[in-house]
């Protein structure tokens, strides 16, 4: 695992952490994580048919968007590891949840 790849991964388990305290503790995504690592757990999230998820609907709920595998997907830090495609349906499920708003 290269730098990168690895402080996405590292983002991840923040996020997971910061998810938990709020009460959400979304076990499949950290066991996805574990099994496939944090970059193509992501890209098999947003390949999905399920346009928007169980995960990022919650985080939604709860009002914390920037919590999400999306939002930590559209950095622009982060761009190299994933497909303009990806990165699009990425800031597409942000912007229809109200991220940018």
């Amino acid at each position: 695992m290269d730098n990168l790849e690895q402080q996405f991964q590292n983002e991840m388990l923040y996020t997971y952490r910061e998810a938990k305290k709020l009460g959400y503790k979304p076990g499949i995504f950290l066991d996805m994580i574990a099994t496939y690592g944090a970059v193509n757990t992501a890209k098999k999230l947003l390949a999905t048919e399920d346009y928007i998820q169980d995960g990022v609907k919650r985080l939604w709920e709860l009002k914390r968007l920037d919590l999400s595998m999306e939002a930590s997907v559209i950095k622009p830090s982060y761009k190299e590891l994933f497909t303009k495609e990806e990165i699009y349906i990425a800031q597409k499920r942000l912007e229809d949840l109200g991220y940018f708003n």
